[in-house]
């Protein structure tokens, strides 16, 4: 692991051999978007599937859904998302009209509270900051064929209808105007819990779970963010691995030990140091409205320490606001003894672009291999985008291309191989080192006499001979 990796280093490794893209990029890109190319994604799915497997899959009070993006407005108001507690506080350059986060240009007291600081000025131009204004992170949008948005004409008027919809009626008459229904106003989702608790009574009903259980989900929330930045670090699109475990009340801080726990050795199960890793237990007045007892899980990523997951006690604030919203019975009732109550919750979450952004830091290393300096990802076997890469000697020996393809198609079965025959020997070493290849295997003309091939080892450079016969379990025992 280099200890010295920079951001500039790690994004031009990542488009330079297709992890990650500036979203948009050929029109000039938008700002807090990325897109991942091939090896982005598999590295990306391959971290879900793990965590999947081990934390669903791997137990038996765990049951997996995947809610809607899009869900009823009502949802948001109920869980607090639509108030101030979901707001960044936000001022704006009175010169250049660039817009920040107060706290992230020192507006704050030393309790880390934003307050108006007298001398900060814009970053940008050194203009005056205006007033401290509370931005709702939650993008707004209209569900239906009649109700959308389109835009708001400069010099226009704001009118209310007696039916309760808005109009933008246009000074100028030959511009049209605009019509939405309030009732038709949906949010992308800004985050994946709501669509659990919304779904607590129909996994009650369907799958008679007992407590504690808990339910999982991977996927896609969006915040409006003030200011993206960091690469895939603070992006407007972003995706979640979430569980909300359900508990009695008087179990919650045994169960908030236990995912702790659980959550450190996911992290070191990725390959993140223990050193880069740091728990922070969040004070009350800086923990989410809903949250009795946070945990933060902080790491040493290249541009300094910071978030990577979070653990929280919900209490059983989510099912009761619910139930108060909708009027519907979201209590758990208890098979032995009758005793109706509502469950409790933990919520471990797992952001997982921070993950590929841990995961890369760590794995990121220069070093020197026979005489040459390399630059190599150290990845882990099991979340690796490519496990093994099949390489003929010479690409212009019809035998040795032949008998390639041949173990080639053999092992895809097993496992995600790539066939590579781009350029001499060394410069197909070093493009898998830099993709985190864990296995190179050559087929050379000593394999067409005694059908073994020459396995390299990433991380050492060591090569040893491996029968055809014995290949595949050979590199799935090194996982």
């Amino acid at each position: 692991m280099d200890t010295n990796v920079n951001m500039e280093k790690l994004v031009s490794l990542a488009k330079r051999r297709g992890f990650v893209f500036q979203g948009s990029e050929i029109y000039g890109g938008l700002a807090g978007t990325w897109d991942y190319g091939p090896y982005g994604v598999e590295l990306k799915e391959n971290i879900k599937r793990l965590w999947w497997d081990i934390f669903v899959h791997g137990r038996q009070d765990m049951y997996g859904v995947d809610a809607a993006i899009l869900m009823n407005q009502e949802v948001w108001k109920a869980s607090g998302h639509t108030g101030a507690g979901f707001a960044d506080p936000l001022v704006e350059c009175q010169k250049c009209r660039r817009r920040f986060r107060a706290d992230h240009i020192g507006w704050t007291d030393n309790a880390g509270k934003v307050v108006h600081r007298e001398g900060v000025k814009c970053p940008e131009c050194s203009g005056e900051l205006g007033g401290v204004q509370q931005f709702n992170l939650m993008f707004k949008t209209f569900v239906g064929p009649t109700s959308h948005e389109e835009y708001q004409p400069e010099g226009s008027e704001h009118d209310r209808n007696d039916n309760g919809s808005y109009s933008v009626t246009d000074l100028n008459p030959e511009r049209h105007y605009i019509t939405y229904d309030p009732d038709a106003i949906s949010y992308l989702r800004p985050e994946t819990a709501q669509g659990m608790f919304v779904n607590f009574k129909n996994v009650l009903d369907s799958l008679h779970p007992q407590l504690p259980f808990g339910m999982a989900q991977i996927g896609k929330a969006f915040r409006n963010e003030i200011a993206p930045r960091d690469f895939i670090f603070r992006t407007r699109e972003f995706e979640q691995m979430e569980i909300e475990y359900f508990v009695r009340e008087e179990n919650w801080k045994e169960s908030f030990n236990e995912w702790k726990e659980l959550m450190l050795d996911w992290m070191y199960m990725l390959g993140l140091p223990a050193e880069r890793v740091h728990e922070l237990e969040v004070p009350e007045d800086e923990r989410a409205h809903y949250s009795k007892r946070t945990v933060d899980f902080e790491f040493d990523f290249p541009f300094g320490r910071k978030e990577l997951y979070g653990l929280a006690y919900r209490t059983d604030f989510d099912l009761k606001n619910h139930m108060e919203h909708t009027g519907v019975d979201l209590h758990y009732t208890d098979p032995a003894t009758g005793e109706k109550l509502v469950p409790h919750v933990i919520e471990p979450t797992f952001g997982l672009d921070r993950t590929v952004l841990a995961v890369l830091a760590s794995a990121y290393d220069e070093d020197e291999l026979g005489g040459e300096k390399r630059t190599v990802l150290r990845l882990p076997a099991a979340i690796a985008p490519v496990r093994a890469a099949v390489f003929p000697l010479l690409k212009n020996k019809p035998e040795l291309v032949e008998k390639a393809r041949e173990v080639f198609n053999s092992l895809k079965k097993e496992m995600r191989v790539e066939f590579d025959d781009n350029g001499n020997i060394g410069k197909r070493y070093r493009r898998q080192d830099e993709i985190g290849t864990p296995y190179c295997v050559t087929i050379d003309f000593e394999t067409l006499e005694d059908g073994t091939v020459t396995v390299r080892n990433r991380d050492t450079g060591a090569q040893e001979r491996v029968s055809i016969a014995e290949l595949a379990s050979h590199i799935q025992e090194q996982f």
